[in-house]
């Protein structure tokens, strides 16, 4: 009888334990599994006019990169309506490690749709395309629009960046990475992973 009670038990709690464990699934396939680190200080390394366009208007998106031009590091930033510009690396940025998305490409800003606005940072690659496994790692990057989307060449699939980077068209698939710790303030956007 002992063993009936143990076998009706656990009969009865699997279904919650398959739930749970989904939920974490879910949470857990939300945000990405790589390191990031991208702070940018604008006392220290002086403004960016996208970056700080993406600051103060929601629906706005930045695309963060690391270039190189004469062997000197810079952060480029542009938005989805065309601002561009670059800032050069700080003496800190040198001596740190910045390790900008997956790929060097991230996604920030504040979608429309909440309130307050929520700031997303998302990882620059599509998901659904990107392989940080294959050899050679190939380059599966969004691109932004003006009406807040990201669309990946590859695939034909466009992820909608307002309302947590899910596919709007195209065949279904994963959301976008997004990265757990993406602070914005006056001074200082950083996302860390």
């Amino acid at each position: 009888m002992n063993n009936i009670k143990k076998l009706r038990w656990l009969l009865a709690l699997t279904p919650l334990l398959c739930l749970m464990q989904s939920a974490c699934t879910e949470v857990d396939n939300t945000y990405c599994r790589f390191p990031c680190r991208f702070v940018f200080n604008m006392q220290r390394h002086g403004i960016s006019l996208a970056l700080n366009t993406m600051v103060s208007t929601p629906g706005v998106f930045c695309d963060v990169s690391h270039v190189m031009h004469k062997g000197v590091s810079y952060y480029r930033f542009q938005t989805n309506h065309g601002q561009c510009d670059s800032v050069i690396f700080t003496q800190e940025d040198v001596l740190s490690t910045v390790l900008i998305g997956v790929h060097n490409g991230l996604i920030i800003g504040y979608g429309t749709f909440d309130t307050p606005y929520k700031l997303y940072a998302y990882d620059a690659q599509c998901r659904n395309c990107f392989d940080p496994d294959a050899v050679p790692v190939k380059d599966y990057r969004l691109r932004i629009d003006a009406a807040g989307m990201a669309h990946c060449q590859a695939c034909g699939r466009s992820y909608n960046l307002n309302t947590g980077g899910n596919v709007v068209s195209g065949t279904t698939g994963k959301n976008l990475w997004r990265y757990h710790q993406a602070t914005c303030n006056a001074t200082v956007v950083s996302v860390v992973n």
